[in-house]
């Protein structure tokens, strides 16, 4: 047995704290590696020394195992855990690292390859006797050996990559003319993605649940399983939605399911924690789909019903120890759901988004756990996955997990970059969702097009967030001026005054009115009226009762007219285009045209000396494979340039100033 005394962790974001948090528990020092993008990331301030790998771009960085190897032998770290993805997977990283001496937090290279490998993986389990679904994983990866093979096995069928998986290179094909196209398209994305264009083909399963079970092995012979996962909400074949157990599982199918993922896991010759994917049909049958050879994203629901800390176990294994416990004394208590937070619009397709956070500000309660990898006034990077946070929740029943999920959802404030909070939280309360009904078809059926927008807000919604402001300006006013009792602001001979602005929610503007009252302020916006007292302010946390109703909110203003306002149910954005204007005017928005996100700055549509109005188009830059067009906030001439075509940009670089136009 070899104890570790240093541990590197070549991740990033929330994996790469968690991991450490284990670590630090166990009296390890932690090692994080970071690219440029996050030289000031929580993960690399959180560990006890941190080391740079290289540029942004995870080919240079994360990917880069020379790199990574050469960091472990600086730092005298000697353990590398993966954490999960980037090199988790990588045979030729866990070669790597035995070869430098180092151990290895992971399952051996020979059982990585086997299992990245699906007509591979699925020909050794055939051998080993773990059900799984017709068919085809040969060799001969010619159009007329597939064409055949589909036509045997009878369609729907499902086209995958073979090197890889998170959906990429994957199709389902109804019809036989369809296939041509969609071997076509899975090759290319299979090649792009995984450097290999070999495909399988299995009979496609109609509404099927996707359900995987953990499994441990250590260098003593023992193999067990810590129960199941269900992650069948996805959309994508990106798993949203995860819990344990599964809602329809019974002791026997455990059992059955169990014993098969412990039989895959030893027909391989693993070691320390893995996760075997099935997939489970309406009848009760269940097939293999395929075996993650690391740590999952969705770990904590397991450590949560069985008590267990996944890494502090893994962390035993490689270190030569047994599994401290058997088959027979696992345990599992209550329910436990997970979601993932993800900086992304779900309004647009899911797009992911990036850029400042301008408030991150998570929940706490009892039963509720946050993993999260970013932090107030950080960056989302557009170089890697838009995933941000995990949010989990456990309780004595499913019933209970759910709604203590759905509270933590509606506390959770993400301000900056689009998230898909508010989606989560409509998810959760989805009919099928909450009767445990759930199947890999639930995000398509019940979001037709795969979007979701929830509709215009109306006035109850948005006005606490013109109330805050309101408020703000009062104290601003109040602190300008010189012996004027609070009573007396906003009060004329003739009663309170009513102020008139321009508000702006998304694509709709608005004409509200304010009259401030004692304790609040009336709000009317057409034939909609309310009224909104506010209690108390903390920071960014406010206490208000809107017509008579309390309702605790989180919320943040910043000085170009904007709130943002994390409601039950919505995040909002409202702006003021009054104050926007005044800001412009005053120089504070609008002049400085700086970059919104990390990119390639793909074109310069304006010179020096180009006059523009508010609205004309700037730029245009490329992040996250799309192109992003920067317009002008004001009227003006453009004054300088300091950025050029082709150039590699980070968040909030200058790129051009504009002189406003006088009035």
């Amino acid at each position: 047995m070899s104890a570790i005394a240093t541990l590197l962790v070549a991740n990033r974001g929330e994996i790469a704290r968690r991991i450490m948090r284990t670590a630090k528990s166990l009296g390890i020092r932690t090692v994080a590696v970071h690219s440029d993008a996050d030289a000031r990331a929580p993960h690399a301030r959180f560990a006890d020394q941190a080391i740079r790998l290289g540029p942004s771009e995870p080919a240079q960085s994360y990917l880069d195992i020379d790199k990574v190897i050469a960091a472990a032998r600086e730092s005298g770290a000697d353990a590398i855990h993966p954490g999960y993805g980037f090199l988790s997977e990588n045979a030729e990283f866990a070669r790597a690292c035995e070869a430098a001496g180092l151990i290895f937090v992971g399952p051996p290279a020979a059982a990585i390859e086997v299992m990245g490998d699906k007509a591979r993986a699925k020909r050794a389990m055939i051998e080993a006797g773990v059900p799984c679904i017709p068919g085809y994983q040969d060799d001969d990866q010619s159009q007329k050996a597939l064409m055949a093979a589909a036509r045997q096995i009878g369609f729907p069928v499902m086209v995958k990559a073979s090197a890889g998986g998170g959906g990429r290179g994957m199709r389902l094909v109804e019809r036989a003319d369809d296939l041509p196209e969609a071997l076509k398209r899975a090759r290319a994305e299979a090649e792009t993605a995984f450097g290999s264009a070999d495909l399988i083909i299995e009979k496609a399963v109609r509404r099927p649940r996707h359900v995987e079970i953990q499994v441990f092995a250590d260098a003593h012979g023992q193999v067990i399983h810590l129960g199941e996962r269900d992650c069948s909400v996805q959309r994508r074949h990106q798993k949203v939605i995860e819990e344990a157990p599964c809602p329809v599982m019974s002791a026997g199918l455990r059992e059955k399911m169990g014993a098969a993922a412990v039989e895959a896991a030893r027909a391989v010759d693993y070691r320390g924690a893995g996760t075997v994917e099935f997939l489970l049909g309406e009848d009760g049958d269940f097939h293999f789909l395929e075996m993650n050879t690391r740590l999952q994203v969705e770990h904590p629901v397991t450590e949560a019903i069985t008590g267990l800390d996944l890494v502090a176990l893994q962390i035993a294994v490689a270190e030569g120890r047994a599994l401290p416990l058997s088959q027979d004394e696992v345990r599992l208590s209550g329910h436990a759901i997970e979601v993932r937070l993800c900086a992304e619009d779900p309004a647009a397709g899911f797009l992911p988004g990036t850029g400042s956070v301008r408030l991150f500000d998570p929940p706490s309660g009892e039963g509720i756990r946050v993993d999260s990898g970013i932090e107030t006034g950080g960056e989302v990077s557009p170089y890697y996955d838009s995933m941000v946070a995990k949010l989990i929740a456990h309780g004595s029943t499913r019933a209970e997990a759910r709604r203590r999920l759905v509270t933590a959802l509606a506390q959770t404030a993400l301000f900056g970059p689009a998230s898909n909070r508010d989606f989560l939280i409509d998810a959760l309360g989805r009919a099928d969702f909450a009767a445990g009904k759930a199947h890999t078809g639930f995000i398509d059926e019940n979001y037709p097009g795969g979007r979701f927008d929830p509709g215009p807000a109306g006035l109850a919604e948005t006005a606490p967030a013109i109330a805050l402001q309101q408020h703000r300006v009062a104290i601003q006013a109040r602190e300008a001026a010189v012996h004027v009792s609070p009573e007396l602001m906003g009060w004329s001979s003739t009663g309170h005054l009513a102020a008139s602005a321009r508000y702006r929610l998304g694509e709709d503007t608005d004409t509200v009115t304010v009259r401030r009252e004692a304790g609040g302020f009336a709000i009317e916006a057409g034939e909609a009226h309310c009224r909104v007292g506010i209690e108390e302010i903390t920071g960014s946390r406010a206490r208000l009762s809107v017509d008579g109703m309390r309702k605790d909110v989180k919320f943040a203003e910043d000085t170009g007219g904007a709130v943002w306002l994390a409601g039950p149910v919505r995040t909002l954005r409202v702006e003021n285009l009054s104050l926007a204007r005044q800001a412009r005017e005053t120089g504070s928005a609008g002049g400085r045209v700086g970059a919104p996100m990390h990119g390639k700055l793909v074109e310069i549509r304006v010179e020096e000396g180009t006059e523009v109005s508010a609205g004309d188009k700037l730029a245009v830059l490329e992040a996250m494979k799309m192109h992003h067009q920067i317009v002008a906030e004001i009227d003006g001439t453009v004054s300088a340039i300091t950025a050029e075509a082709g150039q590699q940009v980070a968040a909030d670089d200058l790129i051009l100033e504009i002189s406003p136009a006088e009035a």
